[in-house]
């Protein structure tokens, strides 16, 4: 398996998406900055609790759409194209091949939800040291606290992210699988009067429940799917 995901990440470099996730992480960072320093934003982050819950919020919706370009890319281009179908010619597994392609998007989100959770989280607090916006200090009690939510988001996300591969697969259609990852973006990361359906723990779990459904699904249909 993890010979088969080291050659996706040769003929699919993640190189770029990287360096494109780091520059949204600053973007984010710059934003958030920017806009905690006037009117109603200011005044919604009244504590450190609330403004890693608004990065992780952020972060989340731009992973959740980064995920869902990674499956246009490596999954369902190559079946749009029917290039996959010189790939399922070789003596190569086809459930293990999708399943690494599959891999590599899953650890990408996940890792990349948590780097950038982490890098805006410091940044930001960097930026309250030298421009006071959070009244109160972090104490380390609220870091782990942050921390451990950070971990179980991006791990819900990471998982949750595939559900537009369901989506895609049906026609193997870009456009259905980036649209059906913004319509994710706004169930997961909408806030009502300061209520998130996220918040509710059974909302992620049930959703990353689904996404590992719908990988799963595909696995198993995919050897005898007509490319």
């Amino acid at each position: 398996m993890l010979e088969l995901m080291r050659l996706e990440m040769r003929k699919f470099p993640v190189g770029p998406y990287i360096r494109a996730a780091a520059l949204a992480n600053v973007v984010v960072l710059a934003l958030i900055c920017l806009v905690s320093i006037f009117g109603e934003v200011k005044e919604a982050l009244s504590h450190y609790g609330m403004a890693f819950t608004l990065i992780d919020t952020i972060m989340r919706g731009i992973y959740i759409v980064f995920a869902a370009v990674l499956l246009s890319r490596i999954i369902i281009d190559e079946f749009r194209s029917r290039t996959i179908t010189l790939l399922f010619m070789y003596p190569i597994n086809r459930k293990k091949l999708l399943a690494a392609k599959l891999l590599i998007v899953v650890l990408f989100t996940l890792c990349a939800i948590f780097a950038g959770n982490l890098f805006v989280g410091i940044g930001f607090y960097v930026f309250n040291l030298v421009t006071p916006i959070v009244p109160e200090p972090i104490t380390v009690s609220v870091a782990a606290q942050s921390l451990i939510t950070m971990g179980m988001s991006a791990l819900a996300t990471s998982f949750l992210s595939l559900i537009p591969l369901f989506f895609g697969m049906r026609k193997h259609s870009i456009a259905a699988t980036i649209l059906s990852s913004l319509i994710v973006v706004m169930l997961v990361c909408q806030n009502v009067d300061g209520f998130s359906l996220y918040s509710v723990i059974a909302v992620p779990i049930s959703l990353a429940l689904l996404g590992i459904s719908v990988a799963y699904m595909s696995i198993r249909h995919i050897k005898h799917a007509d490319v």
